[in-house]
């Protein structure tokens, strides 16, 4: 099957650099409330992982380790409801990128962001994760299967030095983590990309 992705172009972006902190995000505009949806031509992939909302004591604990900022561009991938990334809108300003290939998904999370008042600091992005530039993203956060964490992986290592990834329940096999936690009886597993 044809597999999605919405590809956003965004005028007026600069990147900062930073040698020892996490790099700065893209300002993503704010002129229009950036929702860019790709509409499903012929069919797509079925998601990989059923939706299973996380619990808001981890939603918590999962951003007080990545600590995202205003400068921040959260990408949450397979974003469910839209939860993490209005979480990190609302209560540290970050900017965010919700992404999920199931339609039912994206429309509950355009809702969602919608009605918590944060549509100017969230894109919403039907697509393939794997298939996503995750380029622009500061801070990675996850809640998808052990197996989709390890084919992810490598993607993930190539992202630029002092990116910070959050993983809800599942690790990334030998890839040691900078930071463990046990909140609400779920593990959460931390990363710099150094």
């Amino acid at each position: 099957m044809k597999r999605l992705i919405a590809i956003v172009v965004l005028a007026g972006c600069a990147a900062a650099a930073c040698a020892q902190a996490p790099r700065p995000a893209r300002d993503i505009g704010q002129s229009d409330p950036p929702t860019f949806v790709a509409e499903p031509s012929g069919g797509s992939r079925v998601p990989d992982v059923i939706y299973v909302p996380t619990p808001e004591p981890v939603v918590q604990a999962m951003l007080e380790l990545v600590r995202p900022g205003p400068r921040d561009l959260v990408f949450d991938l397979g974003c469910g409801d839209g939860r993490i990334v209005i979480a990190a809108a609302k209560r540290y300003g970050a900017r965010g990128v919700c992404v999920d290939i199931d339609p039912d998904r994206i429309a509950e999370a355009r809702d969602n962001v919608r009605r918590a008042g944060v549509a100017d600091r969230i894109q919403i992005v039907q697509g393939d994760l794997f298939e996503l530039d995750l380029s622009r993203a500061t801070v990675i956060t996850l809640y998808l299967l052990p197996d989709l964490n390890l084919m992810l992986r490598p993607k993930l290592e190539k992202l630029p030095r002092g990116t910070r990834i959050v993983s809800h329940a599942f690790d990334m096999g030998d890839w040691t983590p900078d930071r463990k936690l046990t909140v609400a009886d779920k593990e959460i597993f931390f990363w710099v990309v150094k």
